[in-house]
């Protein structure tokens, strides 16, 4: 278990492969931490870390669609089904995928267990935009959205 974070393929029946298909961007990013995660212990070190804090405060200072810890846990024990700006649209007893309040972005968190460990997986989609404009600034993004999908796997670590 080395801790480093890589971005690899969907796993077979992952929930979200459903938007590969679909033409837009999906990522998959993959790290092994030691011992036993379930899917509550990393929602909740996923959405509590310090590396997810800001967009946090972003949302509820710019968007109103505030969470706080208690919030985080209600997700975490499947007691919610929202989540400041997203929405449950299907879990699974590993895994949860959100989507976003305006339907592009959808969210992806799941864990596996591996010989003496947890695979965690954190991915998303970003369903294709109808216009130039709309991919353009994907396009422009995509490397910033890289840097920020591993730096918030491994803020989830350091919070495990």
């Amino acid at each position: 278990m080395n801790g480093a974070v890589a971005e690899t393929e969907l796993p077979p029946g992952a929930l979200l492969a459903r938007y590969s298909t679909e033409g837009g961007h999906v990522d998959c990013y993959t790290a092994e931490v030691a011992g036993s995660v379930d899917l509550a212990g990393l929602i909740t070190a996923f959405y509590t870390s310090r590396a997810f804090r800001p967009e946090r405060w972003l949302l509820g200072a710019l968007l109103g669609k505030r969470a706080d810890d208690g919030a985080v846990a209600q997700l975490a024990q499947g007691s919610a089904a929202r989540f400041s700006a997203w929405t449950v649209e299907a879990r699974r007893d590993d895994e949860i995928l959100l989507c976003d309040f305006q339907g592009k972005t959808r969210s992806w968190l799941k864990v596996l267990p591996v010989p003496g460990g947890t695979r965690l997986h954190f991915g998303s989609a970003v369903v294709p935009g109808k216009g130039r404009a709309d991919r353009a600034i994907f396009a422009a993004l995509l490397g910033f959205h890289g840097w920020y999908s591993r730096a918030l796997l491994r803020g989830a670590m350091r919070a495990l």
